[in-house]
């Protein structure tokens, strides 16, 4: 298949060819496989957090850059990553009620046409294919950029009876959007997520399911990834295209911008009229049904990489953490009873449900210890001759520095699973703790206009203002600042004016400059 921009005249066409800009896709591959092999040292994080990022993401061995612009090849420890993220949301939905299934990759172009906010919303970002081996095709396809525009048709098949709602289903997939700049994880061409999509009966079910929804992306950013959010509606001009309603939760990064982490909509019957989800309800009318949809990427993983990172490397909370623990054996002098009993060790501990790994490869223990506090293993585990001989061995927690009292504990061999337990909930709460402290400090409620532009400009964190909602004041903010609404939430000072532009205020929200 050729992925191109349509042969013929399309109403995307301009928008696509904006996107084709980027340049020639094997020249930007040979760059950066060349800048993945070059990785060396990790620079200062505070100093470039871009360069910092790229840098640990590549020396983690989390990702490789593809010979295809925009794309990433995950490696198995990178997606040791996305399999928790899998594991602990896919838990969280099913007990919601939700089911998996799977969609075509390709839409025809008639078939997205026919919602016309959505389509104008993405036209910017689809990638066609128009031939099929040597046979040019009658109808382009879409390479889906989310999946609303198919999914709809199937809904529209299997609905007849209100019995047959609601129906809830999520599906694990991948998606290309045609993206001009791209970073690991965080804006790629290609990337994986999950997107959920139901249907209800009425439009009450429907807000629920939306804010059911959001509350679980909430749950899971906070408490498995402890990265804390805000959780809010977006403004208008940062809506889903076609939502009646589109919520968020925003994270802050440390150089000051946002991250949004995850998003769900209310689509109302906008998406159920335009490919004809009707049913027939008990009072025997025929209405249309009332759809949501919900998505968190693998952004969500880049979120948590420079949430809590270090100068050292990666510091991944034991709930995300491909490897909660490392074994490192100190072999003296060819004594290998270190490995022996590393081994009998991390057997017993696998038994009772860790995920640990023994690293006795030939090379030095100083070696070994940086290697895994680059990847940000919660816990270092070591045992060399003479803990082997007092049945102890010593636990060393990632998220300390060096030299802090508390990094290091020794502990009898026979309670290392009760220990080790203990420490691993320790460090995901001081994780998140650490987090919420930094988004606490760089939140402000500003109520003078000057202070105001000045933090926007400043990149200083999340600003909490009074605000009007108004698109064009929103377009003034941005335009002199960069900085735009991340969400809003209901305004909790009667009378207040906004503080951008002094019109009287609507709603609170939370501006910030974004990734």
């Amino acid at each position: 298949m050729r992925l191109t921009r349509p042969a013929v005249p399309l109403p995307l066409q301009g928008h696509v060819a904006a996107r084709a800009e980027a340049g020639p896709v094997m020249s930007d591959a040979i760059e950066t496989l060349t800048l993945s092999k070059d990785v060396k040292e990790i620079p200062p994080k505070a100093a470039d957090l871009s360069a910092w990022y790229t840098a640990v993401c590549l020396k983690a061995e989390l990702a490789s850059y593809s010979p295809v612009r925009g794309c990433v090849v995950l490696r198995p420890y990178g997606y040791g990553l996305w399999e928790n993220l899998q594991k602990h949301l896919d838990a969280a939905f099913k007990e919601t009620g939700h089911e998996n299934a799977y969609f075509p990759l390709l839409i025809p172009e008639s078939l997205l046409l026919k919602e016309a906010e959505h389509v104008e919303g993405f036209a910017p970002e689809v990638a066609w294919v128009t031939r099929g081996g040597q046979e040019e095709l009658t109808e382009p396809l879409a390479i889906r950029p989310t999946s609303e525009v198919i999914i709809g048709v199937m809904y529209a098949q299997w609905v007849e009876s209100y019995r047959d709602l609601p129906i809830l289903i999520n599906q694990w997939a991948n998606v290309l959007r045609w993206e001009k700049a791209t970073r690991p994880f965080l804006r790629t061409m290609e990337f994986l997520w999950q997107e959920g999509h139901t249907a209800h009966a009425h439009a009450q079910e429907a807000r629920e399911e939306t804010l059911r929804m959001l509350d679980v992306y909430r749950e899971f950013a906070e408490n498995v990834a402890a990265v804390p959010v805000y959780a809010g509606i977006k403004s208008a001009s940062e809506r889903f295209p076609g939502a009646v309603e589109t919520f968020s939760i925003e994270a802050l990064m440390p150089d000051g911008k946002a991250l949004q982490s995850a998003t769900s909509h209310d689509l109302g019957q906008n998406f159920a009229k335009a490919y004809d989800i009707k049913f027939l309800d008990a009072d025997q009318q025929i209405k249309y049904a009332y759809t949501t949809s919900w998505g968190m990427s693998w952004r969500m993983l880049g979120a948590m990489i420079m949430t809590h990172g270090d100068d050292r490397g990666l510091r991944i909370p034991p709930k995300m953490a491909p490897l909660e623990a490392v074994f490192v054996p100190i072999v003296r002098s060819g004594d290998d009873r270190a490995v022996a009993a590393s081994r009998d060790a991390a057997a017993a501990l696998r038994k009772a449900g860790f995920r640990v790994k023994v690293d006795d490869r030939d090379q030095q223990p100083g070696w070994k210890y940086a290697e895994w506090d680059v990847r940000g293993v919660p816990v270092r585990i070591e045992i060399g001759p003479r803990d082997v001989e007092s049945g102890s061995a010593v636990l060393v927690r990632r998220d300390r520095a060096k030299g802090d009292p508390e990094q290091k504990q020794t502990v009898p061999l026979d309670q290392l699973a009760q220990r080790l337990r203990a420490l691993l909930e320790d460090i995901q709460a001081s994780l998140y703790a650490q987090a919420k402290q930094f988004l606490d400090e760089h939140t402000f409620v500003v109520r003078d206009r000057d202070e105001f532009f000045a933090k926007a400009k400043a990149r200083a964190g999340m600003i909490d203002i009074a605000w009007c909602g108004r698109p064009e004041c929103e377009e003034l903010v941005k335009a002199e600042t960069g900085a735009t609404t991340r969400n809003t939430r209901p305004l909790d000072e009667p009378g207040a004016r906004c503080v951008a532009c002094g019109e009287p205020a609507t709603v609170r929200a939370y501006f910030a400059q974004s990734y």
